[in-house]
């Protein structure tokens, strides 16, 4: 099995190149942003040592469906999907933050609950919650965008608009896409018998516009609980089944792993990164209803090439 972990490529046109945690960006004539999703896979905000076969491909096939899925809610970025692991687009400035929006308190929402605290990024949550219940309205808990190397921190709406990282009027455009795109990703997860619990979008502006950008309602992006269950499990304190990649973190967790200083990775084995694989696939599957078809070709790399250059002729 074969893994894109790297990408060094020179398409025409091309001004310029970022590397990113997970995907590959290159800047074609200031206009158009070709974004590869490579196989390499980060946990904790590290990159792990290994590649995960396919990885790259069910990533970008998910964000391509839900880009076409939303595209009457709000203009995005996407253009074509030249080969399965690529997403062409325009170019955008993107907003110096990321909108998180909540359905359910988990993950490290309910954490910062669980320790007292009753506001997150400005927002005020009721008493008496449980980990993993549903909010009356989900809520939007923005994260400025962080360098790489660095984590991501909250801001409230007040902080960004005091900061002038979006206009007054740009930020309630924000917030309507926001929980809009998060109505339609939750009614598509409910037909697939699953719930969207969180999210994240980015949005920039393109030609004076507000776009949605990047990728949306990925496995990487976005927690999945399993409907069934979810009532008899949340009523017993039990964990919730998941869909998303905790189960990698999960992992590097019970091997020692969480990305402190002085903490080694532990061991990819060919079995562990099969299975991590497999995993992906299912998420995909379940999540689009549609059977998984990746190229089990060599030569990934020349694959994306020659579609790459053949979609910017």
């Amino acid at each position: 099995m074969n893994a894109l972990t790297k990408t060094d490529f020179n398409f025409p046109g091309q001004k310029g190149v970022y590397h990113g945690k997970v995907r590959d960006v290159y800047n074609i004539n200031n206009e158009q942003l070709v974004m590869i999703a490579t196989d390499r896979i980060s946990a904790f905000d590290v990159i792990l040592p290994k590649g995960i076969p396919f990885k790259g491909q069910v990533l970008n096939q998910i964000a391509a469906k839900f880009l076409d899925a939303t595209k009457d809610i709000c203009p995005n970025w996407k253009l074509a999907t030249p080969d399965p692991m690529v997403t062409a687009g325009v170019l955008c400035k993107g907003f110096p933050v990321e909108m998180i929006v909540r359905g359910y308190l988990c993950g490290s929402a309910w954490r910062t609950y669980k320790s007292g605290v009753r506001e997150i990024c400005g927002v005020r949550l009721p008493d008496g919650m449980k980990e993993n219940q549903k909010f009356p309205e989900p809520i939007i808990t923005p994260t400025t965008k962080a360098e790489i190397g660095e984590h991501d921190a909250d801001i409230s709406k007040e902080e960004i608009l005091a900061r002038g990282l979006a206009t007054p009027e740009e930020y309630a455009i924000l917030e309507k896409y926001t929980m809009a795109l998060f109505k339609r990703g939750s009614e598509i997860a409910a037909k697939r018998g699953l719930i969207l619990v969180d999210t994240k979008y980015e949005f920039g502006l393109h030609n004076g516009e507000i776009y949605l950008m990047d990728e949306i309602h990925t496995p990487d992006s976005s927690r999945y609980f399993y409907s069934e269950g979810y009532e008899e499990r949340f009523e017993a304190g039990q964990p919730q089944k998941q869909l998303s990649k905790e189960f990698v973190r999960e992992w590097l967790m019970e091997n020692g792993f969480q990305g402190k200083e002085g903490q080694q990775v532990p061991e990819m084995t060919d079995e562990i990164v099969r299975s991590i694989s497999e995993r992906y696939i299912e998420l995909y599957e379940h999540i689009t209803g549609e059977k998984f078809e990746g190229d089990e070709s060599e030569g990934l790399a020349e694959r994306i090439e020659q579609n790459v250059a053949a979609y910017l002729k």
